[in-house]
C-alpha cells in the first residue's frame, strides 16, 4: 500500500467561480498531526472542502497516496482513505448510534469496526441504542468522528470539531483524537478556532489570512511570531 501522504500544490478554490483560497501549498505526511488556523472567512473550511471534492477546485493539484485526486469524485476520495467530519456533523438523527456507525462499515467488518469505535469513544457504547437526535452536542460530535473512523481512513479531516462544546467534553474529544492518532497511525488535519488546542496538538501548523498562506511551520515557530498571531489570528504573543 502506498504511503498516504497528502500533497497540496498551488491550490486555489471556492464556490460558484468565486475564489476563496488562493495558491496554497502544503504537505501532510502519513500519520502526522497538522493544524490549520486563521480568522473566520480565511479559507480554512474551503481548504478541507477542496481536498474532499466538496468545493470547486479552480487550479492546482491534490495528491493523496501518490495519486492525483484533483478530478476524483467525493466517494472515490473517501474510498481512497480520506475521512471527513464537517462542522455540521451530518449524523442521522432518526437512527440509533449503532445504526449510524453500521451504515458506514463495509460488509463483513461490522463487529470489528464497532468494537474499534467503542474503544475510542466508550460513551457511544453506553448510548448505542439512543437515537442520534437524543444525544448531546458533544456526543453527536463523537458520533460524527467515530462514523468517519469506522470507514478505515488513512487521513482524517476535522472541521472545527470542538465548536459549541463544554470544556470537559472538548477535552474528552481531543484526548480520544490524540489517542487515535498515536495508536493507529491515522494522519489528522485539524481546523479549529481554539488556537491553543491546535498548537498543543499539531506538529505542523498552517495559518491562512484572507485565503492565502500566511505561515507554515512548527507550533514553536508560530509562538515566536507575534505579528502573525496578532494579524492573522487575533492573538498577541504572550
Amino acid at each position: 500500500m502506498p504511503i498516504a501522504d497528502l500533497v497540496v500544490e498551488n491550490l486555489s478554490g471556492g464556490y460558484g467561480g468565486t475564489c476563496v483560497l488562493e495558491a496554497v501549498s502544503f504537505r501532510v505526511p502519513e500519520g502526522s498531526r497538522f493544524g490549520i488556523i486563521g480568522r473566520n472567512g480565511a479559507g480554512k473550511t474551503t481548504t478541507l472542502a477542496c481536498i474532499m471534492g466538496l468545493a470547486q477546485q479552480l487550479s492546482g493539484k491534490i495528491h493523496f497516496g501518490g495519486v492525483d485526486i484533483s478530478d476524483q469524485r467525493v466517494h472515490k476520495r473517501a474510498q481512497g482513505g480520506l475521512g471527513y467530519v464537517p462542522q455540521t456533523r451530518d449524523i442521522f438523527r432518526s437512527l440509533t448510534v449503532e445504526q449510524n456507525l453500521t451504515c458506514a462499515i463495509a460488509p463483513g467488518k461490522i463487529r470489528e469496526r464497532l468494537n474499534f469505535a467503542y474503544q475510542i469513544f466508550p460513551r457511544l457504547q453506553e448510548r448505542r441504542r439512543h437515537g442520534g437526535g437524543q444525544l448531546s452536542g458533544g456526543e453527536q460530535q463523537m458520533l460524527a468522528v467515530a462514523r468517519a473512523l469506522v470507514g478505515e481512513p488513512r487521513m482524517l479531516l476535522l472541521d472545527e470539531p470542538l465548536e459549541g462544546l463544554a470544556p470537559r467534553i472538548r477535552d474528552e474529544l481531543m484526548d480520544a483524537i490524540k489517542r487515535l492518532v498515536s495508536e493507529t497511525g491515522v494522519g489528522c488535519i485539524l481546523v479549529e478556532q481554539h488556537v491553543d488546542v491546535v498548537l498543543e496538538f499539531a506538529t505542523q501548523v498552517l495559518v491562512l489570512e484572507r485565503g492565502m498562506l500566511a505561515f507554515l511551520g512548527t507550533p514553536a515557530e508560530l509562538r515566536e511570531n507575534g505579528d502573525i498571531l496578532d494579524r492573522a489570528i487575533g492573538l498577541k504573543k504572550s
